[in-house]
């Protein structure tokens, strides 16, 4: 999964952008504890990462065939 699907995924839940430092974006959610990281690196991010990215915010269960 590219980085821009992921931040789709994420911003359709409620996360909101936070702040970015260098190419890693950060978002909260107003409901659900903690932040999430998504690196924004060029291509494709790694499966273990985008499935970790998923299991924080909640949503790995929705999205794991895509994976």
């Amino acid at each position: 999964m590219k980085f821009r699907e992921i931040e789709r995924i994420l911003l359709a839940d409620g996360w909101r952008f936070k702040n970015a430092r260098g190419s890693h974006y950060y978002y909260t959610h107003p409901q659900k504890a903690g932040k999430i990281t998504i690196p924004n690196h060029p291509g494709d991010l790694d499966k273990r990462t985008a499935r970790t990215i998923l299991q924080q915010a909640g949503l790995l269960e929705e999205w794991r065939k895509q994976l």
